[in-house]
């Protein structure tokens, strides 16, 4: 009787250690698949990142030439600086013979960060004629793009395509890892290191990804021994589900369960848990301090009140085609939480950012409409800021879209005027209510003459048209007696409240009500 007993613990025994050498074996190879996607992914991210600011730096460059190209007349140069300053990933800009050789700059101080240059020889080649180099400066590395203007002149551009842009890696990785941006034969661009630019130590995994625009390549190198600590929490339940029911629910759990969550499905679950709220910046009168309405911005709150920044989440949301809910979400909620100061406060207006893309889709206009009917609040009291990280595929429909809708009574800003897409063009073409000029121009007010001069024709500008002006990112308090003098008349800024939680906003409201002489101090000093 002892050995039929014995010959079945040991086949159970045996079968048991089948299960759990399978389900090793799976977990092994099934972990480690996932993480190279995820960092093939990473790779691809930190890549289009790149592509990006050579994109921004060439349409700068393709602008200049459509107009002739650019002289080293100081008049030239300062109109070469205006596109400068409208294009963050630009630094410079640089007139040069066919062979390269350096004319004129913008910004001739630059050239002094120089440690050495290029010829013609050693560039390397990309869509549409452009020729990439690196530009070794004493801070670091540049990347140089050139375009021809005519067989004798050419025009390099300086791009800033720093290591912060590929600050992508997970938190656990970080330390252990780092991202590096290379031209196609190697030379390097930029590098997301570990913290002290510390050097990676033992083996060293790598995934590469090249772009198909230009010589460009993204490379992530991480150490093995953090990448095999990497997400192995999934491993023991694989194990216990091998030992139970085999190597098919094993491979079951493994595509539900092993898969590391990407950052679309982060955000995909903070909008699903409402994690992304609405904080409110105080707009207000310059010269009474008196609070008249509020921006709406976004803010991603985890469960451990940790902040988010929206540099980190935004971008991700418009180009996944998550913004259209996020900001449903965000006014419906926001509407909620300031419906009591709004129908108490009919004259204020609450804005909200809007992409041009969702602007212009189909339904926009009756979802903004029902939303705002259901929170019984008056449509002259909403303000739609369209934003201008993307331009209007099709101004014409924008511009019909905003007649829509101030038909219906919105009310619709330009924001950060006098950089990015908000041109004057677009300014006559759409015809909105008010005018937010950039902190770009808030912060030169009183220091800078020429920032003075923009700011006045601006304001100008906007009183011929019958538009309002709202002066963004003011810090100082001597910033707004400097934008009284410009004729601005409403701003907003970390000089009265930074973006706050609801609570806080109504608190600040609320006190400034009491005491209206706190906000005269603010306007007075």
């Amino acid at each position: 009787m002892r050995w039929p007993v014995i010959a079945r613990t040991a086949l159970f025994l045996a079968s048991l250690a089948g299960f759990l050498a399978g389900g090793e074996i799976a977990a092994d190879v099934l972990i480690g698949s996932q993480r190279d996607r995820q960092l093939e992914e990473l790779a691809r991210v930190a890549l289009r990142r790149s592509e990006t600011s050579v994109d921004f730096g060439v349409a700068t460059l393709q602008e200049l030439v459509a107009q002739g190209g650019p002289g080293c007349e100081e008049g030239a140069l300062q109109a070469v600086r205006l596109h400068v300053y409208q294009r963050g990933a630009v630094k410079d800009i640089r007139l040069a013979d066919h062979d390269a050789a350096v004319q004129c700059s913008a910004f001739s101080e630059t050239l002094e960060f120089d440690k050495g240059w290029v010829g013609r020889k050693d560039m390397l080649a990309g869509d549409g004629g452009v020729l990439l180099f690196p530009v070794e400066q004493f801070f670091g590395t540049a990347l140089g793009a050139m375009i021809d203007i005519d067989p004798q002149r050419s025009l390099i551009g300086i791009l800033g395509v720093g290591g912060e842009l590929f600050d992508i890696m997970p938190a656990e990785l970080r330390e252990r890892s780092d991202v590096a941006i290379t031209l196609s034969d190697g030379r390097p661009i930029a590098r997301a290191a570990p913290a002290g630019d510390a050097a990676l130590t033992g083996d060293v995994a790598s995934i590469s990804a090249a772009s198909a625009h230009y010589p460009l390549r993204a490379t992530i190198r991480v150490e093995r021994a953090a990448l095999a600590a990497w997400n192995r929490e999934p491993y023991w339940p694989i194990m216990g589900l091998a030992g139970l029911l085999g190597a098919a629910f094993g491979l079951l759990l493994a595509r539900n369960l092993v898969r590391p969550r990407t950052p679309l499905e982060e955000l995909d679950r903070a909008i699903a848990h409402g994690e992304i709220k609405p904080y409110y910046q105080p707009i207000f009168d310059l010269e009474t301090g008196a609070i008249s309405g509020a921006e709406m911005l976004a803010r991603w709150v985890k469960a451990d009140g940790t902040v988010v920044p929206p540099a980190r989440f935004i971008e991700l949301a418009e180009e996944s085609g998550r913004i259209r809910v996020m900001t449903w979400q965000l006014l419906r909620t926001a509407l909620a939480e300031l419906h009591g100061l709004m129908k108490q406060d009919k004259t204020f207006r609450l804005s909200i950012n809007v992409s041009p893309q969702h602007f212009v889709a189909d339904g926009f206009v009756d979802e903004l409409r029902g939303c705002v009917s259901q929170a019984g609040v008056a449509t002259r009291q909403i303000t739609l800021e369209l934003t201008e990280r993307e331009s209007f595929a099709d101004p014409e429909r924008a511009a019909a879209v905003v007649a829509r809708v101030r038909d219906l009574g919105f009310k619709v800003a330009i924001d950060d005027v006098g950089i990015g897409h908000s041109g004057l063009s677009q300014i006559q073409l759409l015809r909105a209510d008010s005018l937010k000029i950039d902190k770009f121009f808030v912060d030169t007010v009183g220091r800078d003459e020429a920032g003075d001069i923009m700011i006045g024709m601006l304001v100008r500008l906007a009183r011929e048209m019958r538009m309002s002006v709202v002066a963004e990112g003011i810090e100082e308090p001597a910033q707004i007696a400097a934008l009284i003098a410009c004729g601005v008349a409403s701003g907003q800024g970390y000089v009265v409240s930074p973006p706050v939680a609801a609570k806080s906003f109504l608190a600040i409201v609320e006190e400034r009500r009491r005491q209206p002489d706190a906000g005269q101090a603010v306007a007075a000093a």
